[in-house]
């Protein structure tokens, strides 16, 4: 099975919690992530401040979330490690090969996300017309800018 695509690397965590302090707390305040910008969108029931462990383009975010009404859904606090993000070097493409597979997608498709990269999710759970989910784990598909990509092939060919 050849795979048109590469998944490169890991590109964000997302945590969630009912009052994003607490979790600055721990990831900020303790282990010193920097927030490096915000989000909110009520559409997606979020408001969360994107914070960065590393630097340069094999940066990790850690987004720290809260639902801006915690009785509507998404219930993005809710599991807690809401949804693990990955860096692919071709989104339409594995989006197209992965949907042929049966991977089953989430709702709202190929779309700009909250860092500025385009995005969209693998549902958690596969259903009849598409039996391939994340098994319980939403995974966000996130396209790699340019230099993301050439810094992951980089560490390919140095680790040759």
């Amino acid at each position: 099975m050849t795979r048109p695509f590469r998944v490169l690397g890991l590109q964000q965590i997302a945590i969630g919690a009912a009052d994003k302090r607490r979790l600055a707390r721990l990831w900020v305040d303790l282990l010193g992530l920097e927030v490096t910008g915000t989000f909110s969108s009520e559409r997606e029931n979020v408001d969360e401040d994107i914070c960065a462990v590393g630097s340069g383009p094999l940066k990790v975010e850690v987004d720290l979330m809260q639902p801006l009404d915690p009785d509507r859904k998404p219930a993005v606090h809710s599991p807690p490690l809401n949804h693990v993000g990955l860096w692919i070097d071709d989104l339409p493409r594995a989006v197209e090969w992965l949907g042929g597979q049966g991977v089953r997608f989430a709702p709202g498709g190929i779309r700009r996300g909250a860092a500025g990269f385009d995005i969209c999710f693998i549902h958690p759970r596969g259903d009849d017309a598409s039996p391939v989910g994340g098994e319980g784990v939403l995974i966000e598909l996130v396209q790699a800018p340019p230099e993301v990509v050439a810094a992951f092939n980089a560490l390919a060919t140095a680790a040759r």
